[in-house]
């Protein structure tokens, strides 16, 4: 058998628990670092916008990066590109630990953002290098897929007790040894690679792309302090509207583009991006969202807001078996819908469970969300792969994991902006009838949360103030997962085949 088609041997079974492991770790940083968030915010006396970068100034880099980073994987070689990865990780994950302020945190997380850029991309190629007959590939995807899951459910746990026992910096510092450890085993055991071709970096598509998504957020976070007509916002978003039509100016132009945008006029690939950011933008960012909820509105401490995590992390682990099974029987649009359908009565349920003051009720909706998060989990990606033809794989595969991070960003900044809004307003009005001085000082603390764990009728209305304005937010969440169940169901009626033309389509 030739070097490019190498049987699964021990070594493959080391790039594989490797590889994973720094995917892992990636998952496993997003997630501790939403569980802590509101301990971060009080230790730095940071404001609402702050929290937000904390978290977007992350996914911004790593959205930016992924389709450049595999890039330059195929080029300088993709364990080299894995292993600095995992030593800038480390360096970056030591700079958040020792931030003394947010600012510098945040610019922190931007750089373990790119360094996380750095290690997936490398990491997802070096598996697929690794593992490239059919069943091989199979098995290793499975085991994959099962790391990430567990990861998911316990990372809450592990965030909660950092918190709690050692302080939330050591939720980075623990980066340090971990991947000093995995860059010294993937020198040894992981042999190199590079793609022949040595595509070019687009360096005028990343600085673009990455421009449009940074002006978004910028005007997203901004907003709700600022006003969104103001000088300090609409500019910003005028500029979010230039970038992006000039990113696609120059990619419709080049011909070894970052985002091939030619893909784009399939009726089906369009469904299948779509249900994938959606995901992202109304499931996975509640990763950071739910525990600010939990701490913010219900008074939870970090360990309790972890252990609540549970219902949401363990149907996300579960239910993506449910979704190969019905995958059998259903077309992949019909899928998507459903999951997408699920996520939004997960969504409204939370909605309903704050509005009516039910702890119960909050619990099993956080189930439902996770049980539609669960079903789109690995549908969204397969799905994507089976629209696109078929030898554009690295293309489609490039697409699925920016279309998921670009969610995750815009979600993220989108719904913290109507929380934020509203949970003023909310707050102004609730403390204004409770004959307390209302400030713009107060306002922001309830927005943070430095409020909700006092024991006295202030906290007390923080609290409510914080789960009222929650409410919006998680409305907006299911608004967006229903326009796209909607649009991905249409969409979608039609895959593509290897050769471009539509195929007729599987119904139940």
């Amino acid at each position: 058998m030739s070097p490019a088609s190498p049987p699964r041997t021990a070594r493959s079974d080391a790039v594989l628990v490797l590889a994973s492991a720094g995917c892992a770790l990636t998952v496993l940083d997003t997630n501790v670092v939403g569980v802590v968030l509101p301990t971060i915010a009080r230790d730095l006396s940071a404001s609402f916008a702050d929290i937000e970068w904390v978290v977007s100034a992350y996914v911004l880099c790593f959205a930016s990066l992924l389709l450049p980073a595999g890039t330059l994987a195929d080029r300088i070689g993709r364990r080299r590109l894995y292993v600095i990865g995992l030593l800038l990780f480390a360096a970056t994950s030591v700079a958040c630990g020792v931030a003394a302020s947010a600012p510098v945190l945040y610019l922190a997380r931007a750089g373990q953002g790119a360094a996380a850029a750095f290690m997936l991309a490398p990491a997802l190629s070096l598996i697929g290098h690794a593992h490239q007959d059919a069943a091989s590939r199979a098995r290793a995807w499975a085991i994959w897929g099962a790391i990430m899951g567990l990861t998911m459910v316990l990372a809450p746990l592990i965030g909660g007790a950092i918190a709690t026992w050692l302080g939330w910096r050591w939720a980075f510092h623990l980066n340090l040894p971990l991947c000093l450890l995995l860059a010294a085993l993937s020198a040894r055991h992981i042999a190199d690679s590079r793609d022949p071709q040595r595509r070019p970096v687009d360096v005028p598509g990343v600085l673009l792309f990455a421009g449009a998504m940074l002006a978004w957020t910028w005007g997203l976070i901004r907003g709700p302090v600022a006003g969104w007509a103001s000088a300090a916002v609409l500019p910003w978003l005028l500029a979010a509207v230039v970038l992006a039509g000039a990113f696609v100016v120059v990619e419709r132009g080049r011909a070894q583009p970052m985002l091939d945008l030619r893909l784009f006029r399939y009726p089906a690939v369009v469904g299948a991006v779509i249900a994938m950011f959606a995901y992202a933008a109304a499931v996975q960012v509640m990763a950071s969202l739910l525990p600010l909820l939990l701490q913010n509105a219900r008074g939870d401490s970090v360990l309790q807001a972890a252990l609540h995590m549970l219902p949401f992390a363990l149907a996300m682990l579960v239910m993506p078996f449910a979704g190969r099974r019905l995958g059998r029987r259903w077309s992949a649009g019909t899928l998507l819908a459903l999951g997408l359908g699920v996520a939004v009565l997960g969504n409204l349920g939370i909605a309903l469970a704050l509005w009516r003051h039910s702890d119960l009720g909050l619990l099993l909706a956080m189930a439902v969300l996770g049980s539609g998060g669960g079903l789109l989990n690995g549908e969204t990606q397969k799905a994507i792969m089976s629209v696109m033809p078929a030898e554009r794989a690295g293309m489609a595969s490039g697409i699925s994991t920016t279309a998921r991070f670009s969610g995750i960003l815009l979600g993220f900044a989108t719904l913290g902006a109507v929380l934020a809004s509203q949970v003023r307003a909310n707050a102004a009005q609730r403390f204004a009838e409770a004959g307390h001085a209302v400030s713009p000082a107060l306002l922001e603390r309830v927005v943070v949360g430095e409020l909700s764990m006092a024991a006295d009728g202030m906290g007390r209305l923080a609290r409510q103030a914080y789960a009222g304005g929650a409410v919006y937010a998680f409305v907006t969440a299911a608004g967006i997962a229903l326009v796209a169940m909607a649009l991905t169901g249409v969409l979608m009626r039609r895959p593509v085949t290897a050769r471009g033309r539509a195929a007729p389509s599987r119904r139940r």
